[in-house]
Order: structure tokens, then C-alpha cells, then sequence
């Protein structure tokens, strides 16, 4: 194992851990005797998922679209209010009570709104996704802005460049490590926020599936929804972190200088 790199050697270590623990969980249902209604065992749920996926399969690209646009909207306004806000102390001052105020307000109390002004269905579920997903990437995107020193931007201004050059040309690159900190957060609250809603105000969609085969007693089928819905956050966030590397690659130490 020593002649593999790095990277290699870390990823047969998390397969060799996530197989560990399906074979701990299976193991122990079967010594302890406990009910397929209490926690069905990993094969169990593969069962499902192998026989239900023609089902299954629609709603999980539901989800998956419902996510990925609620996504895409609450990333391109949480870096648009951070830009305003990292670049004005005044705008700082003002808005910023006022998102994290908005930020812990429960999103299920937002759910019966949005469904009220828009009916029950897919635009509560991305625009619950969206709002949720938000305040992170702000918080970032205006941390990164802020960091921005003074002295640089001193220097910049007798160069000649303007408030916006220096916002384009320095502020935002420098705050890219920010940024996709944040994509990785807010990727996993947008599927909070895309089967919260699915749960309450939708007729598809993975979080639909979780909520029928919770009222109908069908464990192993929650788990097979919540099993579905991992992979698809791991996904997503492993496309986070491919850019981040492609994007941000300068912030970031090399894999072979780890490890000896």
C-alpha cells in the first residue's frame, strides 16, 4: 500500500471505512434480532432500491432538478448581496441584522407561504432550496470581500483603477476560496430545503416517496429515499470540490507533499 499515491491510498481507506460500517450495521441487526420497522439492515435496502429504482427513479431526478435550480438561484443572489455587502460597510450595517434575522427563521414556517402565493408543487421546493441556501454563501462572499487589504487596495487607487476594478480584478478572486467553502455548505441545505418541501407541499419528488412510505409503515423505503438522497449530496459535492480544485487550486497544498 505504501507504493500508491496519495490519493489512491485516501480513497481506499473511505471505501474500506464506508464498507466497515454497512458490514458493523448488518451485522448487528442480525445479532440483535431488530425489526425491518425499527432499522432495516444495508441489504435489505438494497433490495429496495434494486427493485424500486424504475419507481424511485423519477422522483429522484425530481429532486435533483428541484435542488439543483433552487441551488443555482440562491447561490447567484447570496453572491450578488454579499458583493454589496463586502464592499460597503453602510450596506454591511443595514442588511446584514436583517439576513441573519431572516436566517433563523425555521423553513418549514416558510414552506405553507410559499405555497400559498405559488400552489403546491415544484416552485415552493426550489425556492425553499434556494432561501436556505443563501445566507452561507453571503456570509462567505462578504468575509472574503472584507478580507481585502486596505493597503492594497491604497496602492490600486493611485494606479488608477476604480472602486469596481478593484472589486472584479482583486475582491473576487481573492474571495473564491470563500465562495466555494460556501458551495459546500449550502449544496447540503439545499436538499434540506428541497425535501422539506417535498414533505409538505409536493406530489413527487424523494421526499414525497419518504413521507408515503413513512405513513404506510415502509422503513426500509425511507431508507432507501434517504440512502438515494446521500448519493446525490455526495455528488453534488464532490462537482463543488472538482471546481474548487480547478478554480482555487493556488489556495491549496499538493497531496503529494502530505504524506512522506
Amino acid at each position: 500500500m505504501n507504493s500508491l499515491s496519495p490519493l489512491v491510498r485516501q480513497r481506499l481507506l473511505s471505501a474500506t471505512a464506508l464498507l466497515g460500517f454497512f458490514l458493523l450495521w448488518e451485522i448487528g441487526c442480525l445479532s440483535f434480532g431488530v425489526s425491518d420497522l425499527i432499522l432495516p439492515r444495508p441489504s435489505q435496502i438494497a433490495v429496495v432500491l434494486w427493485q424500486k429504482m424504475p419507481l424511485l427513479w423519477p422522483h429522484t431526478l425530481q429532486t435533483l432538478y428541484t435542488t439543483f435550480a433552487g441551488f443555482v438561484i440562491g447561490v447567484a443572489a447570496g453572491v450578488l448581496i454579499g458583493m454589496v455587502i463586502g464592499s460597503s460597510k453602510t450596506a454591511y450595517d443595514v442588511a446584514y441584522p436583517l439576513l441573519v434575522g431572516f436566517s433563523s427563521i425555521p423553513k418549514v414556517a416558510v414552506v405553507p407561504i410559499f405555497v400559498v402565493w405559488f400552489g403546491a408543487g415544484t416552485v415552493p421546493a426550489i425556492l425553499t432550496s434556494a432561501v436556505i441556501s443563501i445566507f452561507p454563501v453571503v456570509v462567505n462572499v462578504a468575509t472574503g470581500l472584507a478580507t481585502t487589504e486596505p493597503e492594497l487596495e491604497d496602492v490600486l487607487k493611485v494606479l488608477g483603477a476604480s472602486k469596481r476594478d478593484i472589486l472584479l480584478d482583486v475582491g473576487l478572486p481573492r474571495s473564491l476560496p470563500y465562495l466555494f467553502a460556501s458551495l459546500k455548505i449550502a449544496i447540503t441545505l439545499s436538499f434540506v430545503g428541497t425535501v422539506l418541501s417535498e414533505t409538505v407541499a409536493a406530489n413527487k419528488g424523494i421526499g414525497n416517496v419518504m413521507m408515503i412510505a413513512s405513513g404506510n409503515f415502509d422503513v426500509p423505503m425511507v431508507f432507501a429515499g434517504l440512502v438515494i438522497l446521500a448519493v446525490l449530496g455526495v455528488a453534488l459535492y464532490s462537482v463543488s470540490s472538482y471546481f474548487e480544485s480547478r478554480m482555487t487550486g493556488w489556495t491549496q497544498r499538493k497531496n503529494d507533499m502530505t504524506m512522506a
